[in-house]
């Protein structure tokens, strides 16, 4: 049986980063579930999307490990973007547009993701909840290329001073300019972390003006 991959320990520079410093990385093609949709994260859409993605992934897990290739499930992701991207800051949350998602193996296909989907529907179907959403949630990729990235410590709703030092300052004075959608990653769960001590990886796909 081979080892059981984990992304946080293989690729620790895309999870990583530090408190009041952007870094550059580089961030190649990827593979993650993903489902898409619009409003505030703490409102039903959002939650209904991530209620589709867990069993999915952990569906795949399961799979995956019976034939000797395990993983560990990574963070949960989300790329964010709006019409104007004065919107996050200004925390416009109903305009806001999201995708959520969760990485998975390169080798995982679209047989396993529809395998796990079967299983899934038909779990929650006995149980009488919704299986709508799992049929919104695909197998894609996400080439991100040159990216600014850092840490943040504490509530989401503190990130907005962060995003606005990036957006006006730290990209103009480096000659960038948005290269794709707002993205991050949030190593601590909420439901168990005190708000003060969440981390969240934030991450601004960026190209030369």
């Amino acid at each position: 049986m081979t080892g059981k991959i984990d992304f946080k320990k293989a690729d620790k520079p895309y999870y990583s980063g530090k408190v009041g410093r952007w870094d550059q990385i580089v961030v190649p093609r990827l593979q993650f579930l993903s489902i898409t949709g619009q409003g505030d994260p703490g409102g039903p859409v959002y939650g209904r999307a991530l209620k589709a993605l867990y069993p999915l992934a952990y569906g795949i897990k399961f799979a995956r490990k019976a034939l000797g290739a395990d993983f560990v499930v990574p963070p949960q992701e989300s790329l964010w973007w709006a019409d104007d991207p004065g919107s996050f800051v200004r925390s416009e949350r109903d305009k806001w547009r999201w995708t959520a998602m969760i990485r998975m193996p390169d080798a995982v296909t679209d047989d396993d993701l529809q395998n796990a989907r079967d299983k899934a529907e038909a779990k929650l179907a006995k149980k009488g909840e919704d299986v709508f959403a799992l049929q919104e949630v695909t197998l894609t990729s996400l080439e991100e290329g040159t990216c600014l990235q850092t840490l943040h410590v504490g509530p989401y709703a503190d990130e907005a001073p962060v995003l606005a030092e990036l957006h006006d300052v730290v990209m103009p004075e480096a000659g960038l300019t948005f290269g794709g959608h707002h993205h991050e990653i949030y190593l601590g769960d909420p439901r168990r972390v005190p708000p003060e001590k969440l981390r969240t990886i934030l991450r601004q796909p960026v190209t030369a003006v």
